[in-house]
């Protein structure tokens, strides 16, 4: 029986490419929350064909970053306040076995980049700078999913993390939520990243991200 090739189709590289580019359009704000994608524009400024389009916006929707009803639309997300606590809770749960895993294996360099974003997400969370903690705060938990070492884990979460935390951003995210609680969870995360302490790490994660059971 003939054995089908792995390797990558040139029309599989074209979808990825769209996908990624349309991705960071949407996750820097060039393309903005309800905005209305029409294929032909898409075609025009990304120079393919209509199919690799579709088949990154189908993607793309299964990531939560656009939505689409056939015949009638296709745009970007609209981050919904009703669904802030469930984005949460689900990165939550994604995010602190990534902790766990990850803060035994972190080295000196590692560590040190993970403790300098955390400053800088906490300096923006304590000036109660909506944007840049939604910008960033993410960003921080990407590198721990970055250290993690677990392939599966990692996946799951490349897939989905995004879409997830585009729900969150509301500018008035921080009214949607306890603050400040939230910024000395933060704070809680730091500490036991510096000491090694993945269970504490586990657990301020979780607290951050709105997960019932912890005492405080």
């Amino acid at each position: 029986m003939p054995v089908p090739s792995s390797a990558p189709t040139e029309h599989k590289l074209l979808r990825d490419t769209v996908r990624q580019k349309i991705h960071e359009a949407i996750m820097d704000g060039t393309l903005e929350p309800g905005e209305r994608l029409n294929d032909d524009e898409l075609i025009a400024w990304l120079g393919v064909s209509r199919t690799p389009i579709r088949e990154a916006l189908s993607q793309l929707a299964r990531a939560g970053l656009i939505e689409m009803a056939p015949n009638r639309y296709t745009r970007v997300t609209t981050p919904d306040p009703t669904e802030v606590i469930e984005a949460m809770q689900t990165l939550g749960v994604l995010f602190g076995g990534v902790v766990r895993l990850a803060v035994p294996r972190l080295g000196t360099a590692s560590r040190k980049r993970i403790l300098s974003a955390l400053d800088k997400t906490i300096t923006e969370l304590e000036a109660h700078d909506v944007p840049a903690v939604n910008r960033d705060a993410l960003g921080v938990f990407a590198l721990y999913v970055d250290e993690c070492g677990n392939e599966n884990l990692q996946r799951v979460c490349q897939d989905t993390m995004d879409g997830l935390a585009f729900r969150l951003r509301l500018p008035n995210l921080d009214e949607l939520l306890d603050w400040d609680q939230m910024t000395e969870d933060f704070r809680r995360l730091r500490a036991a990243t510096a000491d090694g302490d993945n269970i504490a790490a586990e657990l301020a994660t979780e607290a951050i991200h709105m997960l019932p059971g912890e005492k405080r």
